[in-house]
């Protein structure tokens, strides 16, 4: 049995702690937050994450809470004009063996949490200082003092306190572009399909899904250029007029969508990092928005935090050697998270692209590629 610190309860910790409780380590959650909570939102659970909860057992309980599309369909800013679709359902599950889910966030927050087993949680517990370069790495954390641990990993966000214990406090990458996210309630817009819409348009777009049991919710997400505000955080106030207002020249659909958000509008500037070189030292290690933040334009946050709990666990298990075991798990995920921090950025620019030949040409080729090849283009991604 291995005495394992895992900072921070979202996704990625909780996925982690799953699996290593699961195996009969003796684990420690640190959160500094004072109970599990999440912010009302949704997530896109493609197959590839979805995989990892049946690795959990889990695969059900997703079922339960999960929405599952019908569909991705990217279209036009002013007129809803299909541009392309990539179907869901039977086709993608056929395909990729396992169903693509919209999640409610804080459901998948409860959902791992029944999965922790024995763990132990600590709520409240800021960590103060962390110590790597010594036989055993040792985490002080208010309320709890100094413990020794056999290894710590740091799954506690952007803003990573064990992150910036390995590397310093190099600071974030403003992208240049804001989200603006609300809940809507179903029954405001019932006649919207049960697909995951992309709206593609000058300087921006708009993303929209159903989450919640029984679609109860419709997770609506604007995006847009701007440079001038670069507040990183998930529970800044935004204002529904303002946002009614950036998108008054969009189509009726998208106008219709925004009459109905009244309240509990957030904003929050999107920020990544660059990759890092390494992601451990010694026995800490990092996992999730920690060693690799990535803006949101492939739905794969939560989904690439899932992939390193049950990388860092499997290869937890090939060795006696925590060093050897977190230097493969560096290996099996270091290329393709790049990979994914890189192609959703450049995704921006692709949606963004203003009114012209540009953007003639992006909606050409999106409505000239066939069924087959817009499946084909996620078999790297979905299929792993």
């Amino acid at each position: 049995m291995v005495r394992i610190a895992v900072v921070g309860a979202g996704i990625g910790g909780l996925a982690v702690t799953a699996f290593l409780s699961r195996d009969g380590h003796d684990v420690h959650v640190f959160e500094s937050a004072t109970a599990l909570g999440e912010v009302g939102a949704g997530i896109q659970i493609s197959p590839n994450g979805a995989r990892v909860l049946a690795e959990l057992g889990a695969l059900e309980n997703l079922r339960d809470v999960g929405v599952r599309p019908t569909r991705v369909v990217l279209r036009r800013w002013d007129d809803d004009r299909e541009l392309n679709v990539m179907p869901l359902g039977e086709m993608a599950e056929r395909r990729w063996g396992l169903p693509y889910f919209n999640v409610y966030r804080p459901d998948m927050i409860d959902l791992l949490a029944r999965l922790s087993g024995d763990a132990t949680f600590h709520f409240g517990a800021k960590v103060t200082d962390l110590r790597v370069d010594s036989e055993q790495p040792t985490l002080t954390t208010t309320g709890r003092g100094v413990e020794g641990f056999d290894l710590i990993i740091g799954a506690d966000g952007i803003h990573s306190t064990v992150r910036r214990a390995l590397h310093g406090d190099l600071p974030t990458r403003f992208r240049n572009l804001v989200a603006y996210r609300a809940l809507v309630p179903r029954n405001a817009v019932p006649d919207l399909p049960m697909e995951v819409t992309n709206r593609l348009g000058p300087g921006g777009h708009v993303v929209s899904y159903f989450v919640g049991k029984q679609a109860r919710y419709l997770n609506l997400v604007c995006i847009s250029d701007d440079p001038d505000w670069d507040t990183e955080s998930w529970n800044e106030p935004g204002d529904p007029n303002v946002l009614r207002q950036r998108y008054a020249e969009w189509s009726p659909s998208v106008r219709r969508i925004l009459a109905n958000v009244e309240s509990n509008v957030f904003r929050w500037a999107l920020h990544d990092r660059e990759p890092l070189a390494s992601w451990s030292r010694g026995a800490v290690t990092l996992l999730g928005d920690a060693c690799h933040p990535m803006v949101p334009f492939m739905a794969q946050g939560a989904c690439q935090a899932l992939e390193d709990a049950s990388a860092l666990a499997h290869s937890l298990r090939s060795t006696s050697s925590t060093i050897d075991a977190l230097a493969t798990y560096e290996s099996v995920r270091k290329d393709r998270t790049s990979t994914i921090q890189g192609r959703s950025f450049l995704n921006a620019t692709t949606f963004h692209l203003p009114d012209g030949e540009q953007q003639q040409a992006r909606d050409a080729a999106f409505s000239t590629t066939e069924t087959d090849a817009a499946l084909a283009r996620f078999d790297w991604l979905y299929a792993r």
